[in-house]
């Protein structure tokens, strides 16, 4: 059974060449997915993009400015009416 020996040292071969080649394809995936991964990282930086963690922390930003200028626009208002009642003369001294 000369012909099995020569059957099976075929197969083997092309099983070692399919891992092979395998092994080429998985390397090749890897650097393609760097070179992809670069490539839009140095377009972010062209375009003068944010990462989404630097937008969030800026939109956290104005949202606390926003609320400040809110309150402060509520005292504002509350400052003008009580100027407003203390310039009628019908409201108390700000010392009693």
């Amino acid at each position: 059974m000369a012909g099995d020996d020569g059957r099976t040292k075929f197969m083997d071969d092309l099983a070692g060449m399919a891992g092979g080649a395998f092994s080429v394809l998985a390397g090749i995936r890897t650097e393609a997915e760097q070179m992809a991964k670069s490539q839009a990282e140095a377009m972010v930086r062209r375009l003068d993009l944010v990462k989404r963690d630097e937008l969030d922390a800026a939109m956290e930003v104005a949202r606390r400015a926003r609320e400040q200028a809110e309150a402060l626009e509520a005292r504002v208002t509350a400052l003008e009416a009580r100027l407003a009642t203390l310039e009628a003369g019908g409201g108390s001294s700000p010392e009693s």
